[in-house]
């Protein structure tokens, strides 16, 4: 092996990892630092290197996608599907098609091309991408309503088999002549959805249960994890299904249900993700030449505005409006169609079936994943605050280390710190109020362990160590949450000054508020209010307004709202 081989690509990586803290300060996507320091390492940039290596880019995109879909499967919770599998799935299919016939349109008049080589060009860049989705809404500390945020990761995860249908099924028709290419097309679009989503479900199942059975020194579960998804990953793919689709229901289930380590199993599979996606960017930015983007720029900068700004609106409009979004939910997601990995993987299919005018695809494909990266990844934080979709965010542990013997049971060491206004006066711990089968553990202050006691006073920059179980973690948070919201994120801004149940009814709340309510019924509850206006799908953060009152969704059970918020605008 070449040491000077493995000098530049680690020095590559070490590069991208120093550059990464410019995205958040600049508000340029991470992932638009990577692909840039590819190129820059290439032949046109100072690097110099030269490599056309498709099929070794083909492999490394694979198995780095296969990784990244694991860890956003292992993310996702299942109570997420309520709100955001139906939607999700119009737009993973439907849209999917609707988009690539819209791509293919505008790209037939602007190359020029011949309308199946346009339709291979829209069938690549008709899925929206999940590394790009997942790197932007998990690491900018975006904390969206759970209707949006779930439509738009399902749709990332599960959108890839249609997008590799479209794209094969085009690959087939231009290289054969033969009279079932649709046929077998078909044939090949059922397979992808039937054989991936079986085998996803069938190996989440089987991995979990594996690793509950067996005793492992800790750090081996994040690699028995990592190694038997991609082996369901590859095999399915084998078999003929969408191995994309395989492991990112692979890690749903593994993420909900109860996996021994499954805090150390996150926390390693965050790094491989980021690992994954390093390389990944670097390679496929190390495959293209600003020089050979040029020629394209105009056209090709005309398709990927049309894809924003036209094609990705209005199939959201035609595909999800029926779900009870609303118009500012309906904004969103039209904008947050993010190009990335995906589309430049499958216009290696052409290049690799020796299509002509296989390089024009590729570089078009480039481009426009470019031109999303751009212009959607650094407008999407300060646009969802401008449409007032985040939510107050529930107190995160720093720190959750599973104890992993039989007696803890599920048992986790979580590590509180206090912050903000809420802790600036020094508390005892007697005077706290924490959920049942929870303990403190301790109190670390500067640097030296406190024995807890009751009459133990705690403040800011206090770390509180607590033994709990994952299912009271939500509460267990709240309840020590104290950090510093934006004004319009703080909980009383936020869901007002009075806590109501949802099974209250209009004509009581008039009645104790001396308010006249006359656009609905006053025998209904407020969570019947809540389920009209939004068609029965409510997520924390809906709102309902009425006159001079706003109701606020502070907790949801059974796809109900349980708590309401209540704010007056003149109390």
């Amino acid at each position: 092996m070449d040491p000077m081989l493995t000098l530049v690509g680690a020095l590559m990586l070490v590069i991208s990892i120093v550059l990464s803290p410019i995205s958040s300060r600049v508000g340029m996507p991470v992932l638009l630092i990577f692909l840039g320091v590819g190129m820059m390492m290439g032949k046109d940039g100072p690097g110099g290197i030269e490599f056309d290596d498709f099929q070794l880019s083909f492999l490394v995109a694979n198995l780095a996608l296969g990784v990244i879909l694991l860890d956003g499967g292992m993310r996702t919770r299942a109570e997420t599907f309520r709100v955001g599998l139906k939607p999700a799935m119009m737009l993973a299919t439907v849209g999917v098609a609707l988009t690539a016939l819209g791509a293919a349109f505008v790209a037939w008049l602007v190359f020029d091309l011949h309308w199946m080589t346009a339709l291979l060009i829209g069938s690549i860049i008709s899925s929206t991408d999940a590394a790009a989705v997942f790197s932007l809404l998990q690491g900018r500390g975006l904390h969206l309503n759970e209707r949006v945020s779930a439509t738009l990761e399902i749709e990332s995860g599960s959108n890839d088999p249609m997008a590799i249908f479209l794209t094969l099924m085009m690959v087939t028709l231009i290289t054969s002549k033969g009279d079932h290419a649709i046929q077998d097309s078909l044939i090949l679009l059922v397979k992808q959805f039937s054989i991936g989503g079986i085998g996803g479900i069938l190996g989440g199942f089987l991995i979990a249960e594996l690793a509950n059975r067996i005793r492992l020194n800790p750090s081996l579960y994040p690699l028995l994890v990592v190694a038997a998804g991609l082996s369901v990953f590859s095999a399915t793919t084998a078999l003929g299904g969408s191995g994309f689709l395989a492991i990112y229901l692979c890690g749903v289930v593994i993420g909900n249900r109860q996996v021994r380590m499954m805090p150390m199993i996150l926390q390693v599979h965050d790094g491989l993700a980021w690992l994954a996606q390093l390389c990944l960017f670097l390679i496929l930015g190390l495959l293209v030449n600003p020089s050979d983007l040029l020629p394209l720029a105009g056209s090709g900068l005309i398709l990927a505005l049309a894809l924003i700004f036209v094609i990705r609106p209005i199939i959201v409009m035609a595909t999800v409006w029926p779900f009870g979004f609303n118009r500012r939910e309906l904004g969103f997601i039209s904008w947050v169609g993010l190009r990335g990995a995906v589309p430049i993987v499958l216009a290696l299919f052409p290049i690799i079936a020796d299509i002509p005018e296989a390089q024009l695809v590729f570089h078009a494909a480039f481009f426009i994943v470019l031109v999303s990266l751009l212009v959607q990844g650094t407008t999407i934080t300060p646009l969802a605050r401008m449409l007032h979709l985040e939510i107050p965010a529930n107190g995160e542990p720093y720190r959750r280390l599973p104890l992993d013997a039989p007696a803890a049971g599920d048992h986790e060491l979580m590590l509180f710190p206090l912050r903000g206004k809420n802790w600036e006066t020094p508390t005892m711990l007697g005077q706290l109020r924490f959920p049942k089968n929870t303990a403190v553990a301790g109190v670390f202050r500067n640097r030296v362990c406190l024995q807890p006691k009751a009459n133990l006073e705690v403040s800011s920059g206090d770390m509180l160590a607590m033994f709990a179980t994952p299912s009271v973690l939500k509460e267990l948070g709240k309840s020590l949450s104290g950090r510093q919201a934006p004004k319009h994120l703080a909980e009383r801004a936020f869901f007002g000054d009075f806590v109501l149940n949802g099974d209250a009814l209009l004509g009581d709340v008039e009645q104790a508020y001396g308010i006249e309510f006359h656009e609905l019924s006053p025998g209904l509850s407020l969570a019947e209010c809540f389920a009209i206006r939004t068609k029965g799908h409510p997520v924390v953060g809906d709102k309902v307004v009425l006159g001079p009152v706003t109701l606020v969704a502070r907790a949801i059970e059974a796809d109900q709202v349980s708590k309401v918020g209540l704010k007056m605008e003149n109390p």
